[in-house]
């Protein structure tokens, strides 16, 4: 009986890259190694850090074998001699290779740094190549420190690392770093065809681009799942048979389960999550494949390319355009962060399934949460245009009715500052009537009208005088504003000592809430001249006189002044002397005047009665503040 051959050699080990043209997805770095080789520009020390199988031990042999070339520095090494031969198996005497995981001691460094002044045996330089180096210790990189800041000009160190955070920034700054990045899938999968190839072995391009993606940017992940599904395939590669193999949801079962969360059909969900799991997906698994379903579904939300979408088929871009369209981003959003607890919290249970039907039965009764956003963004918008809006004219400025107000506000017929009516043949119409809270100004306006011989209406109403048509009204009146014959009037206020407050408070009521809180913070309205409103702030009010002098917040003002006097007035602003407070002076009481005290509250008859109850006794008296 022959025995069994034990010299297989994995896929992962074979087809590892030996020259810096073979490198896939780091082009960066092999460009710089090979342009400092060329240069002369070679450093004594490099760090290589990535993620896990994406080049950096394979890159590390690979500058070892161009540095120790037997024709020189090279960068393009001869792969076939005997330095190189032995460096690729990991058998040079002059390349070390060595796991800081497991020589992390201080110990192992000082061998090193014992041996480090020993020439190489045969090859130019002495190369050391520490992997996982962040595994060291810190008396270990102490010890290392030194050495690799100065080391012989015969010694070169490369270190590699999946996480370069754990590493010293004293051992960081003596480094030359180059991070290595995840491996775009279209690269795996064009390097999986090779393989497939040169394994005389056929696969279909969706299950190379299966592989590809549940590697997550690691080519030696993908070239182990490779190896897996090709034993278990027989040399015919299908998409099904990936899945089977992984025990993972295709394309379509994800995008059926999901299509029954946005219509909100909680059976048909948990039927669809329940025919999955007897397939064979682990519940966990299929948690993480929903996961990085949405985040697909969220980037084509957003707007994506198909080519940005990483976890699902390009040819579902379409389907996942019409279902992220009808869901909405912002319930897309809430759904990604459900999950994603999910699965923290799967990690830590032994219940996956039930988690995850909980979750699915929540999404499924989410609301609409894209609706909700929409309706407060339309909101605020209408807040700010209403507040942005002209406020109505108050108390001084007519109103003969909606065709004829902005007319009338903006064009006042008046003469200098003396209120009186003025006649107009725009219109004849009865001022509309307001709340009872407005007319408070209605006696003062009221004389004001009779002054000038006009009747004034009785209803209270915030105007100064109504117009009264000329005639009769008949059955058919005549549109507003057209009508020949027809009066209108406006009652102008003065402006003195005794009404400028009154006007104040007036304008403060026709502009916005911000201008008018500001005009009323004054301690008090005076007029300085007969064109000129004097406001008085207290001393500490120093901010909101420069927050009203902008010009946004005066000129409101002004204007609506403007509107009640019938010509220009000026505000200035002026800050009230501070007030000096006398500090009150309190004597301390003398020392017989706290003994007639303590004596005095001993005797209180309340006192006594405590202190025979408790037993107490009055030890300290503290004085009124």
């Amino acid at each position: 009986m022959s025995e069994p051959d034990n010299s297989y050699v994995v896929v992962a080990r074979r087809y590892r890259p030996r020259g810096f043209d073979e490198l896939v997805g780091q082009d960066h770095v092999g460009r710089a190694l090979k342009n400092a080789i060329e240069t002369n520009r070679v450093g004594h020390a490099y760090l290589f850090t990535g993620a896990r199988g994406v080049g950096k031990t394979s890159t590390a042999r690979i500058f070892a074998k161009a540095l120790n070339d037997p024709g020189g520095p090279t960068a393009s090494p001869n792969n076939a001699s005997d330095v190189a031969l032995a460096i690729d198996s990991g058998e040079d005497v002059d390349v070390i290779e060595i796991d800081g995981a497991s020589n992390r001691g201080i110990d192992e460094i000082r061998s090193l740094r014992a041996n480090v002044g020993v020439r190489p045996s045969r090859s130019r330089y002495k190369i050391y190549i520490i992997d996982e180096v962040h595994m060291l210790t810190g008396a270990a990189f102490n010890a290392l420190l030194k050495t690799l800041e100065e080391p012989p000009e015969h010694v070169k160190f490369i270190f590699c690392t999946t996480d370069p955070e754990k590493i010293p920034i004293t051992v960081l700054s003596r480094c030359q770093r180059f991070d290595f990045a995840p491996v775009e899938v279209t690269k795996i999968v064009k390097r999986l065809k090779e393989i497939v190839e040169a394994e005389n072995a056929q696969a279909d391009e969706a299950a190379l681009e299966l592989i590809a993606r549940r590697a997550a940017g690691s080519m030696r992940d993908s070239q182990s799942l490779l190896e897996q599904v090709l034993s278990f395939c027989d040399s015919n590669l299908t998409a099904d048979q990936v899945h089977a193999m992984l025990g993972t949801a295709d394309d379509e079962r994800l995008h059926a389960l999901a299509k029954a969360m946005a219509d909100r059909d909680a059976a048909s969900a948990i039927e669809q999550l329940d025919a999955g799991i007897d397939a064979g997906v682990d519940a966990g698994r299929l948690a993480e494949q929903l996961l990085g379903y949405f985040r697909d579904l969220m980037a084509v939300s957003v707007g994506c390319d198909p080519s940005l979408m990483r976890h699902t088929s390009a040819s579902l871009h379409d389907e996942l355009k019409e279902l992220g369209d009808r869901w909405g981003l912002q319930t897309v959003l809430a759904v990604v962060g459900l999950i994603d607890q999910t699965l923290v919290r799967i990690r830590h249970s032994v219940y996956a399934r039930v988690l995850l039907e909980a979750t699915v039965i929540q999404i499924c009764n989410l609301p609409d949460l894209q609706n909700i956003a929409n309706l407060a963004a339309a909101a605020s918008d209408l807040g700010g245009a209403v507040g942005n809006a002209k406020p109505p004219a108050a108390a001084g400025s007519t109103s003969s009715g909606p065709a004829s107000e902005k007319k009338n506000v903006a064009e006042p017929a008046v003469q200098a500052a003396k209120p009186e009516l003025v006649a107009s043949p725009e219109t004849s119409q009865v001022a509309p009537s307001v709340p009872a809270e407005t007319t408070g100004n209605a006696t003062s306006q009221t004389n004001a009208a009779n002054k000038n011989g006009a009747t004034a209406s009785p209803s209270p109403a915030p105007v100064a005088s109504s117009t009264v048509p000329a005639n009769p009204p008949s059955e058919s009146p005549e549109p507003s504003g057209k009508a020949a014959g027809e009066v209108s009037s406006i009652a102008l206020q003065a402006l003195t000592a005794a009404s400028v407050g009154d006007l104040w408070n007036q304008a403060a009521e026709q502009v916005e809430t911000s201008t008018a809180t500001l005009a009323r913070a004054n301690e008090r309205v005076e007029l300085a001249n007969e064109n000129t409103v004097r406001l008085v702030f207290a001393a500490e009010s120093k901010l909101s006189v420069r927050r009203f002098d902008s010009a946004e917040h005066k000129s409101a003002m002004i204007a609506a002044l403007r509107t009640l006097v019938g010509r220009e007035v000026n505000v200035e602003c002026t800050v009230a002397a501070p007030v000096k407070r006398e500090a009150k002076q309190t004597t301390k009481p003398s020392s017989k005047d706290r003994m007639q005290r303590m004596r005095d509250i001993e005797l209180h008859p309340m006192v006594k009665a405590c202190a025979e109850i408790f037993g107490a006794e009055v030890v300290k008296v503290d004085h009124p503040r």
